[in-house]
């Protein structure tokens, strides 16, 4: 059997007995979490409070790290076994003020879902100059995995599951120019750099931590309806992609497309409890099952093979200790 999935190796179906409708309390089904501790970006909105929720429910203690407490106790208050943290994503000293902390609570964590992202927004730095989808979807997700690492390997048992997504399609990771400093922006290139970061993190990440007992996957949650990540794009965008008509409103052919809140958070649930992922890691997972690769030159199911290369994403974990100064020791 393959050791990693460099290359797309594992990138096989399983016939999961799930499909693109399934729901998140489906997923759950029969898993007790009781005693587990779990870690949800982006848990008090979207697909994320969803994820929070099942966890919850199932029996683990969920803790939500959120920039505005406020909205998040709201959002949070009806759900049990939920613990409301401060952190942004795009502060690193503030991803490093909540690690520390967790950490000097001494507990195991079985679970780290880097659910947070954002996406279709104009051009911004943050205070390293970088460009801020790069630096939220994906240098955060390898901050807080590095500096939470003690605590996922202390579990005995743990899974971290990033969520990237099929907008990974977009674009390739650009080692030349990352941050755009010498090619003209455009958003959606560098979300889709940005997520395959994610994927090629996830495919390496697996590699080195798996000997410690910890694996790691990246997925695409489906495109979903009733989340906030486009509350930044302008109107125009949608109307170039085909999603909506002259008026603003979305095509028919599209709102039938769109899974419901419960649908997209399911794959991130099977991906972080099911017992079929038990031996397997590394894999960008879909539809509540492993992605088979994709080939096609327009945006499709499946992933590209550019975002499990092997020399890629050894070089991108290369690429990240060096811009963060963390060396991240995954084994």
């Amino acid at each position: 059997m393959e050791n990693s999935n460099y290359q797309g190796a594992l990138q096989n179906p399983i016939n999961s007995g799930f499909n693109a409708q399934s729901k998140a309390e489906e997923i759950i089904k029969g898993i007790d979490l009781s005693g587990k501790i779990a870690i949800v970006t982006g848990g008090n909105t979207g697909i994320g409070l969803e994820t929070t929720k099942t966890l919850a429910m199932a029996g683990a203690t969920v803790i939500v790290p959120a920039r505005n407490v406020e909205k998040a106790m709201e959002n949070l208050q009806d759900v049990p076994n939920v613990e409301i943290e401060t952190m942004d994503l795009m502060n690193p000293s503030s991803i490093d003020a909540f690690t520390q902390k967790f950490l000097a609570s001494g507990r195991p964590l079985h679970l780290l879902i880097n659910n947070a992202g954002i996406m279709w927004v104009p051009l911004r730095k943050d205070s390293r100059g970088l460009e801020s989808q790069l630096a939220t979807n994906y240098l955060a997700q390898f901050q807080l995995t590095a500096r939470l690492w003690p605590a996922l390997k202390n579990a005995n048992g743990a899974r971290i599951v990033n969520v990237s997504s099929q907008g990974h399609q977009f674009a390739p990771f650009d080692f030349t120019d990352p941050n755009f400093l010498a090619r003209e922006y455009e958003t959606l290139l560098g979300y889709g750099q940005s997520k395959t970061a994610v994927n090629l993190f996830s495919l390496e990440l697996d590699h080195r931590a798996k000997e410690s007992n910890v694996r790691a996957y990246s997925l695409h949650p489906g495109s979903i309806g009733g989340t906030e990540l486009g509350r930044e794009a302008p109107l125009e965008l949608f109307q170039k992609m085909g999603f909506v008509d002259s008026e603003g409103q979305m095509l028919p052919e599209v709102l039938s497309s769109l899974k419901t809140i419960s649908q997209g958070a399911a794959t991130t649930i099977w991906c972080a409890t099911s017992p079929q992922l038990d031996h397997i890691g590394g894999v960008y997972c879909e539809d509540c099952d492993i992605a088979s690769l994709s080939f096609s030159d327009t945006v499709s199911n499946g992933v590209k093979p550019y975002s499990l290369d092997k020399t890629y994403a050894q070089k991108l974990w290369d690429w990240s200790e060096e811009l963060t100064g963390i060396i991240f020791k995954a084994d």
